[in-house]
């Protein structure tokens, strides 16, 4: 399994006595762990709340804070709720986008922590985390707002921003399936959207195995079937691992 490299650390690899900081992002935390080589968790997640507003000097400060504890390890990677290129955040619906678009987070968190920065989507590093490496595999998060991250034979596609596409009654998957949402409905009738949310993905992108995960996972109240799971939300960060190695 072959996560997209992102320059200027477009070669470095990790080795197998490596220890990997993953740090995840999202809309009302921000968690961090130390993982090994195979994506192990050597320590608990730490956790702090997201503060909001939110701006790229209060995100990094909160981000060093974070990972104060957490020491000996050679590479970081960090899942972002929004659009990342080149470790250049482009969109974060659930942060503020107008304050956050174009900001370098990996080369300002790797002045701040003197290592080697990988920032992708969330759901991407989630479903780093989840997967098997075999077939058409989707990995979506339902937590503050909706996340999604498409695999083909464990390689990560190139990401589409789905949550922004419209979903029914002129809203958005975002819109529609978010924690906003999930509170406003109840449980019974958001689950009812997340299954049909469901039925259209499966039509888009015929996938083999689908994975659910986020704080909002454990919310839905009806059975899956045997190929749609739900995922641990550790995987957001245990995905980590992968940002630095190559998995076969």
């Amino acid at each position: 399994m072959t996560a997209t490299p992102q320059t200027p650390q477009q070669e470095m690899l990790a080795s197998p006595d490596s220890r990997i900081l993953a740090i995840d992002i999202g809309g009302t935390g921000l968690k961090a762990a130390l993982l090994s080589y195979e994506g192990e968790m050597l320590t608990e997640r730490v956790r702090i709340k997201t503060p909001h507003p939110l701006t790229p000097d209060l995100l990094v400060e909160k981000l060093v804070e974070l990972v104060q504890s957490l020491t000996d390890y050679s590479f970081v990677s960090v899942g972002f709720p929004g659009v990342v290129r080149h470790g250049k955040i482009i969109t974060a619906p659930n942060l503020g986008t107008d304050v956050l678009k174009g900001f370098d987070l990996a080369t300002a968190l790797a002045e701040k922590l003197s290592k080697p920065v990988r920032v992708v989507n969330d759901a991407d590093m989630q479903g780093l985390g989840a997967i098997t490496g075999k077939g058409i595999e989707m990995v979506i998060t339902l937590g503050t707002g909706f996340g999604s991250a498409l695999f083909m034979d464990g390689d990560l596609a190139p990401h589409l921003e789905l949550a922004h596409m419209p979903f029914r009654k002129g809203e958005t998957f975002d819109q529609q399936l978010g924690d906003k949402a999930r509170k406003k409905l109840g449980r019974k009738a958001w689950s009812r959207r997340v299954k049909q949310a469901l039925d259209d993905l499966r039509m888009l992108t015929n996938f083999d195995h689908l994975y659910i995960g986020g704080g909002n996972a454990s919310k839905l109240n009806f059975e899956l079937p045997s190929d749609i799971t739900t995922v641990s939300n550790e995987c957001g960060v245990r995905g980590g691992a992968w940002l630095w190695r190559k998995r076969e």
